[in-house]
């Protein structure tokens, strides 16, 4: 993968941003996307933020071999650290957990002011992020998954709005599964959750063999919950 070949989830990412926008790009390691974004005419000006040094030092040089340094500010911070309210307008983040990604959308909710769009792309953990814009007033416009190097990825994207405009049916099944990914259920869809309701089943099974002690039961609850909530989408 480099700037002008990204992989598909960051194909993704980049097909959401609006044109014209300024972006920032958390944890933009090699600095690939925001590089791609701003040489395809998509975006006129990106922040690349990374907390690490090595990714940092990475970002950094790929901005300055593309010549890019004029429409790409390199920065070293943790999370939103690195952008001052108003500077942009659409945020990226990509390949981190879902729980690691609402954190910094908590931590950074200050800098968030003047964006009209997030675009997030967690490895695990969506959940943690639809539960983020619930509470945060961010209404989900749409909703991606995908299959690449046999991983699945979901990709998010929100704006400022009703949140629950999204949750038209049971709001339990929208928030793990997805609202919109319900309703188109493609192939990856299917496969992931297939995938974790075995994966749940074989949990529970164990767990039968434990003590019945409040929190073994608790845990046997709520795999039944989201074991049923697959099953109901599924079906």
């Amino acid at each position: 993968m480099n700037s002008d070949h990204l992989s598909k989830r960051l194909q993704t990412v980049v097909r959401f941003i609006p044109i014209g926008s300024r972006i920032a790009d958390i944890g933009s390691d090699h600095a690939y996307l925001p590089c791609h974004a701003v040489k395809k005419g998509i975006a006129t000006f990106a922040i690349a933020g990374e907390v690490a040094e090595g990714p940092y030092r990475s970002a950094l040089k790929q901005v300055q071999i593309e010549g890019l340094t004029k429409n790409i500010s390199v920065r070293k911070g943790d999370g939103l650290e690195v952008v001052e309210p108003g500077e942009v307008d659409c945020v990226t983040i990509a390949g981190m957990g879902g729980t690691l990604i609402a954190d910094i959308l908590e931590r950074g909710k200050e800098k968030l002011s003047d964006v009209k769009r997030l675009i997030l792309q967690p490895n695990i953990g969506a959940i943690s992020i639809r539960k983020w814009f619930l509470e945060n007033g961010w209404m989900l416009i749409s909703e991606e998954i995908l299959e690449e190097d046999e991983k699945i990825y979901e990709v998010l994207v929100a704006e400022k709005g009703d949140p629950y405009t999204s949750y038209e049916e049971n709001l339990e099944s929208g928030l793990l599964l997805g609202p919109l990914l319900q309703t188109k259920q493609n192939e990856s869809f299917r496969k992931k959750w297939t995938i974790e309701k075995a994966k749940w089943e074989r949990i529970l099974h164990q767990l039968e063999q434990a003590a019945g002690k409040p929190e073994i039961l608790q845990k046997k609850e709520d795999l039944l919950n989201k074991i049923s909530l697959v099953e109901e989408a599924l079906k």
